[in-house]
């Protein structure tokens, strides 16, 4: 699928990717890859680790600045779309700007990739875009439902678009695990809740499931991992267990539990061994046998939460992953 191609991803400078850089590199032999992210410092430091490849290029710019893209997709094949505005607080506190960057550079890169004639694009999703509560979820649910509608809008143009959808990214910047481990000298883990869940997720396996994506998509689907759950009480027993857990509160847009397919999408989802599949409501799409293929109706009103998760995973298998990823942890 992806041998030989041109590839390019907006905010590849992130923590996916600093993952999938690698893995396609090695895995596929792509043309070239085309990191497109507006921090200069993040790009001169990932471009270290490519000194001689040819194969891997850096464009700064910014999905708000439409004409830019139109520059950086010139020859693109394929399109994977990470950059966004994602810290929640953030969003709260400034939401003109989460709105320019999620939902307004999704519409200039929708654009742009019709008209260049890239032939598959796949955009991240998030769990908080599932009934979203905070300003970020609701703009990550008005991406998704414009890269959706985006395989009609493209009309007669071969263009098709996508969303992969996942949960808490285990190790990754900002994220909950290298945050405790920071704290976990002081002796005191702050839990907003000890009833919390959370979905957990490896950068490798998101890197996989949108290699999955571009193989098997005809436009339109939103493919769901499935992957294990875990108590926020345990994941801070698996990273420092000698640490007192102090309850400190649900932040503001926070969730108890986190949800990545709702009751409301369970007209159209549809599971397989490794994942689910939430298909289009729009254009009869949901019943359409190419989107479907060997896919299983879920039942109606299914819902897909970190609290009703059938997969679990263990505080010793969390300590055996931390301890063997310990300086990758947070780093990227």
């Amino acid at each position: 699928m992806l041998t030989n191609q041109s590839i390019l991803i907006t905010g590849g400078t992130g923590s996916f990717g600093h993952t999938f850089l690698p893995m396609t590199l090695e895995r596929y032999n792509p043309r070239r890859i085309i990191v497109y992210s507006r921090d200069e410092m993040k790009q001169w430091e990932m471009a270290k680790k490519y000194q001689g490849d040819s194969r891997v290029r850096f464009f700064i710019g910014d999905v708000r600045d439409r004409e830019r893209l139109y520059r950086a997709l010139d020859g693109v094949d394929f399109v994977v779309h990470a950059a966004a505005t994602k810290i929640v607080p953030t969003a709260e506190y400034n939401p003109f700007e989460c709105v320019k960057t999620n939902i307004n550079g999704a519409m200039n890169l929708i654009d742009a990739c019709i008209d260049q004639k890239v032939k598959r694009v796949v955009a991240l999703s998030t769990d908080k875009a599932s009934s979203p509560i905070n300003l970020y979820g609701a703009t990550k649910l008005a991406s998704d439902k414009l890269f959706v509608a985006g395989n009609s809008y493209a009309g007669g143009h071969n263009t098709r678009f996508a969303v992969v959808r996942y949960g808490n990214v285990m190790g990754s910047r900002g994220s909950v695990i290298p945050f405790f481990l920071s704290v976990k000298d002081t002796g005191v883990l702050p839990i907003t809740d000890d009833r919390m869940t959370r979905f957990m997720i490896t950068l490798e396996q998101g890197v996989e499931l949108v290699w999955h994506a571009f193989s098997d998509m005809e436009g339109g689907e939103i493919y769901v991992k499935k992957i294990p759950s875990m108590k926020v009480v345990d994941l801070a027993r698996a990273v420092a267990p000698e640490a007192k857990q102090e309850m400190v509160g649900i932040r503001p847009g926070e969730k108890v539990h986190e949800q990545m397919i709702g009751p409301e999408d369970s007209f159209y989802t549809y599971e397989y061994p490794e994942h689910f599949k939430i298909l289009p409501a729009i254009n009869n799409w949901g019943t359409s046998a190419e989107r479907i293929k060997d896919g299983v109706k879920v039942p109606e009103g299914f819902s897909y939460t970190s609290d009703n998760n059938h997969d679990w995973m263990s505080v010793e298998t969390l300590q055996a992953w931390v301890n063997q990823h310990i300086d990758k942890i947070g780093a990227i």
